[in-house]
């Protein structure tokens, strides 16, 4: 089974909505059997809402969020994935800094699945409008389907 743990700063908008994306996505294919895919945050509050926003925008793709829980990163064995995915740059160099062997399976999702791109960080809709929320889940939909496809 392929473990992915997608991780953003405080779990509540982009980390989740990456997981319940690929969580249907993977359904829809008939792949559950083979991944086991999870969310955590930095700074995360446990027990912590998904934000409104960030369900509302998952809604255009089917996916429902509404059961999502913040959970913080002390509470996951990092050691126990394949793949770590963050959304930007700094989380990532944080998180090297937190545990430094897992190296090797950090990445942001666009270093992921687009090596070459200059600029690798997915910006944070936390606080702006629903279109900035829209905006950032087509572009994490993008990404996640290239995972699924490569991985």
């Amino acid at each position: 089974m392929k473990k992915i743990l997608f991780m953003c700063t405080g779990n509540t908008c982009r980390s989740p909505m990456a997981q319940y994306y690929m969580q249907k996505r993977i359904k829809d294919l008939n792949k559950e059997d083979e991944y086991f895919i999870d969310s955590c945050g930095l700074y995360a509050i446990n027990g912590e809402v998904g934000t409104l926003k960030a369900i509302q925008a998952m809604y255009s793709f089917n996916v429902d969020m509404r059961a999502h829980r913040a959970k913080n990163l002390l509470q996951v064995n990092l050691n126990d994935y394949d793949l770590i995915i963050t959304f930007t740059m700094r989380q990532k160099k944080n998180l090297m800094n937190y545990c430094k062997g897992i190296r090797r399976k950090v990445f942001t999702l666009v270093e992921y699945t687009k090596p070459n791109t200059v600029f690798k960080d997915i910006a944070d809709p936390f606080g702006h409008n629903l279109e900035a929320y829209k905006e950032c889940s087509r572009t994490i939909a993008h990404y996640v389907d290239n995972i699924i496809e490569n991985f």
